[in-house]
C-alpha cells in the first residue's frame, strides 16, 4: 500500500494515497515510536544484564533481581512491549487514515 501517489498511477480503492507532508509525519511518528522500543529493549536486554553484579544485593520476593530480570523479567517486558507497539501503531495508522480493514 503506497503512502505517496506516483503521478501515474490512478487512485483506486485499494491503495490509499496521501500526500507527502502527511507522510513524512506519518513516517516521523512510527520511525519515533520503533526507536523508542528498541531503547527498551536494549536497556532490559542489554544494559539490566550488564550490571546485574551490581543488582545481585537488591532482591524480590527472596531472589535478586539480577536473576528476576535475567530469568522472567526481560521476556515479560519484550511481551509486554510488542503488544503495546502493536496497539501504538494501529493508533498511528488510524490517524493517518491508512490502516487495515
Amino acid at each position: 500500500m503506497p503512502l505517496v501517489e506516483s503521478g501515474n498511477e490512478p487512485v483506486s480503492a485499494q491503495t490509499a494515497a496521501i500526500d507527502p507532508a502527511t507522510a513524512r509525519a506519518y513516517w516521523s511518528k512510527t520511525s519515533g515510536l520503533m526507536l523508542l522500543l528498541l531503547a527498551v529493549w536494549f536497556i532490559f536486554g542489554f544494559a539490566v544484564h550488564f550490571f546485574a553484579t551490581q543488582l545481585f544485593g537488591v532482591r524480590i520476593l527472596g531472589f535478586p533481581l539480577s536473576y528476576y530480570m535475567a530469568a522472567q523479567g526481560s521476556l515479560i517486558i519484550f511481551v509486554v512491549g510488542l503488544f503495546w507497539f502493536a496497539r501504538r501503531q494501529n493508533q498511528i495508522d488510524e490517524e493517518f487514515g491508512v490502516q487495515e480493514d
